[in-house]
């Protein structure tokens, strides 16, 4: 029960978000493994030493007499430390040591249980508000994005609106959207969703997560007084049948964001960052826009490209971004975690290519997009991410200097809860209203 109220929680507030991003969060499960750090705030200084208490749990009552297995790391690197033990009382305290420098500290315990296995985890971090980035800035990144959107803006948006009956509701017409972006001939889709009552409405960009998959459009928070155009990066239409995007995810877009790593006017992201300017282009075309209020939103790949844009474009009156991707992906050069794709985990930095993509993702990095930021955002992230750790995602929150909230929620994974998806909403509607 308390897992369907859960599910109808988020399904409620998905009003800025997608929902595939919202179903990432785990179910609880019989068995439950809980890995607990002894501060409250999973908070400490440079060398002050942790300590985590394991325990297990059915139905939330302790089991005893079980054998618990564990790992101590830091964030994303190889196991420091590595031990067993068998809980007597339920509840046993494992000493992980500490960190000279600022980052994060990893303890994963696992058990098994009637032949299945379950694991938990817990991540200190220490001084996370000093983590700075790996990756440095060029000094040309911004003469190199500024001739980027110059060329973009050179081609014809020729924009094509096609209504979708099927999809409008009685307060909202939504529409499927093609925009030419990048080059002549090559396309840009999404989803657009406007209120059908006669006025002026503020707008929201949605930024699609990692992969590869059709889109809906926001409804719901177009039904709230928003225009919303929810994009694909792709340059296919976003309503084809699901099993077209699943024979392109495994064929010819299979690890996309490593096409053409080795040289930045042709790496895969040049055309999605320009496209984002573009879907600003278009929001600004739209007569039904109130030409000043418009916020860009998305998760992991998403958060990425919410800071991309509103760096790129100054017309973006703020940003909503969780657990961003592409932060300071270098990070593995220098021996800590870099953010996803983990690029450079396991290479030689070395090697002639490798040194060219090296050089190219410092123009992409969203840790130096993240520099240049200059307008309002709410960030929203957790200590346990594994795709996008936290280590790489401080190293972009840390060098943003304009106004910031970061709503921290430690225990999570690459999701949100559903209080962090409504605060995110919430804090866009108030920047409307100038609350």
């Amino acid at each position: 029960m308390r897992n369907c109220k859960l599910f109808l929680m988020c399904l409620c507030l998905s009003t800025c978000f997608s929902l595939e991003s919202i179903l990432a969060q785990p179910a609880s499960t019989l068995i439950e493994v809980n890995v607990i750090p002894d501060h409250d705030n999973w908070l400490y200084k440079t060398g002050e030493k942790v300590k985590f208490t394991l325990r297990a749990t059915k139905n939330d009552v302790l089991l005893k007499d079980v054998d618990i297995r564990y790992e101590i790391s830091e964030d994303m690197m190889p196991a420091l430390k590595k031990g067993a033990l068998t809980s007597k009382n339920g509840n046993e305290t494992v000493d992980a040591g500490t960190m000279k420098t600022p980052g994060f500290l990893r303890c994963i315990a696992y058990i098994t249980y009637d032949g299945k296995d379950y694991q938990g985890m817990a991540t200190a971090g220490f001084d996370p508000e000093k983590i700075v980035p790996t990756t440095t800035l060029p000094d040309d990144f911004d003469q190199f994005w500024e001739k980027a959107k110059a060329d973009n803006s050179k081609i014809p948006m020729d924009a094509v609106v096609t209504l979708m009956p099927d999809r409008c509701t009685s307060k909202v017409n939504v529409y499927q959207v093609s925009l030419q972006n990048f080059r002549i001939g090559a396309r840009l889709y999404g989803i657009l969703c406007v209120p059908k009552a006669p006025g002026k409405y503020p707008a929201v960009l949605k930024v699609p997560g990692a992969g590869v998959r059709p889109y809906a459009g926001d409804i719901s928070t177009a039904e709230r007084g928003f225009i919303t155009f929810e994009i694909g990066i792709h340059g296919i239409p976003v309503d084809l049948p699901a099993s077209v995007y699943r024979d392109m995810n495994n064929g010819i877009l299979n690890n996309y964001w490593g096409y053409f790593l080795d040289n930045k006017d042709s790496y895969f992201y040049k055309r999605v960052y320009v496209g984002c300017v573009r879907s600003v282009d278009f929001i600004y075309s739209l007569p039904e826009f109130d030409g000043n209020n418009l916020f860009v939103t998305g998760g992991s790949q998403g958060g990425a490209l919410s800071i991309v844009s509103a760096a790129l474009d100054q017309r973006i009156k703020g940003l909503a971004a969780f657990y961003p991707a592409l932060s300071d992906l270098t990070g593995y050069l220098f021996g800590r975690a870099g953010g996803w794709p983990h690029m450079f985990r396991n290479v030689d930095k070395n090697d002639k290519v490798t040194a060219a993509k090296i050089e190219t993702s410092r123009y992409y990095d969203v840790a130096n997009f993240a520099r240049q930021i200059r307008v309002p955002g709410f960030y929203a992230f957790g200590y346990n991410d594994m795709v996008c750790p936290p280590t790489s995602m401080f190293s972009a929150y840390n060098v943003i200097t304009a106004p910031k909230e970061l709503i921290i929620a430690e225990e999570t994974g690459h999701w949100a809860f559903p209080e962090q998806w409504s605060k995110s909403i919430q804090w866009i509607e108030n920047h409307v209203s100038g609350r």
